[in-house]
């Protein structure tokens, strides 16, 4: 794509940002906060943690906001770990790929929590085989077979059947996932599990599951940084972390019988055809959509409806609903500058509306 050495660009300065105070504001007047942003002037100080895929995009938001006197600390220590953070009340918000549980539900307390659906992102399957180009085709049967530990060398004709006229190596398989508790992990082992039997009865689909070969990483950087250390190796990897790399990655087989690259395009046509539940707990693993990528995951900030009785001073709620109405606004734009895809008209719609029910003590925002 054309754009795509100015989006690697953005994530690397995106992924840079520290994990608690953001940067500057940037002077992009594009993605610039502005009366449409939503919610009060008045600052605060907002304490999130969660998702690694998420990580880049609330940063960023976080630093556009600075010249407002928000201050945003954010921790990406994964989905998992983000969820009990806030059921804990160390944390002001989550921030999760995959939706709250009714055992989630049941660990929060004080105020119900509300899910607030932000972007989407491409979980990409990445490799580092040298001589094979980006582009290398797999279905989920075989991307499932090689986390089985069946299919051990880049050669297996399982891998050559799909990959007519490209030259594989006899080199050994190096197997990477993730060590933390984490939403990418529940997105792809959702989508495994949707192509492999043995995988769904052996293995499942969750935030933490019990690897049957492989080496474990911390979050989508320690993931992104075994796979570009380690020479034949794979890994799945949310698309800003693979652009950061370079790296090269798959084109997946979709639910229509298509391969399909990993794009803003083929992200956003995720959210086309899925069903939207009351609570917004969507799901964008394997859309229906024939021009999606299929491997995508949403991604959602999880707070308390009543934001002051959650344990937020008047101050900080009011900064939190100016962090989350831009976010919905003009934090659209920035996350296509990092690689990530806005939400769907419909879906943005009701995130909107979501968050226009938040309260401090009973009272409206």
């Amino acid at each position: 794509m054309k754009s795509r050495h100015f989006v690697a660009v953005a994530a690397a300065a995106a992924l840079a940002l520290g994990a608690s105070a953001c940067g500057s504001s940037s002077d992009n007047s594009s993605s610039s906060p502005s009366a449409s942003s939503g919610g009060e002037t008045a600052g605060g100080t907002l304490n999130g943690a969660g998702s690694t895929l998420a990580q880049p995009i609330y940063q960023q938001w976080g630093s556009e906001l600075k010249d407002k006197g928000i201050t945003l600390n954010y921790q990406g220590v994964g989905s998992g770990a983000g969820v009990a953070s806030f059921a804990s009340g160390t944390a002001d918000f989550a921030a999760s790929d995959p939706a709250l549980t009714p055992d989630d539900k049941k660990t929060i307390k004080k105020s119900p929590a509300v899910q607030i659906p932000t972007v989407f992102g491409a979980i990409t399957v990445s490799y580092n085989v040298s001589g094979v180009d980006k582009g290398l085709k797999l279905d989920g049967p075989t991307v499932a077979d090689i986390y089985l530990g069946k299919i051990k060398k880049w050669n297996d004709p399982k891998i050559a059947g799909q990959n007519s006229g490209v030259s594989l190596p006899s080199s050994n398989i190096t197997v990477v996932h993730r060590s933390d508790s984490s939403g990418t992990t529940k997105g792809f082992t959702t989508f495994l599990s949707n192509y492999s039997s043995e995988w769904k009865s052996s293995v499942g689909a969750d935030k933490d599951v019990k690897w049957p070969t492989g080496t474990g990483a911390k979050g989508n950087p320690g993931v992104a940084a075994a796979v570009k250390q380690t020479q034949g190796s794979i890994g799945y990897v949310e698309e800003a972390y693979a652009l950061q790399n370079n790296f090269t990655t798959a084109d997946v087989k979709n639910k229509s019988g298509k391969y399909v690259e990993p794009t803003l395009e083929t992200t956003t046509a995720a959210g086309d055809g899925i069903d939207i539940p009351t609570d917004l707990g969507i799901s964008t693993i394997d859309s229906p959509n024939p021009t999606a990528y299929p491997i995508v995951s949403q991604t959602f900030i999880d707070v308390h409806q009543d934001l002051c009785k959650g344990g937020m001073s008047k101050a900080n709620a009011t900064a939190f609903k100016t962090f989350i109405n831009y976010g919905l606004s003009d934090g659209q734009n920035v996350a296509k500058q990092l690689f990530y895809a806005p939400l769907p008209a419909a879906l943005l719609s009701k995130a909107k509306a979501q968050v226009s029910k938040l309260q401090c003590n009973g009272a409206a925002l």
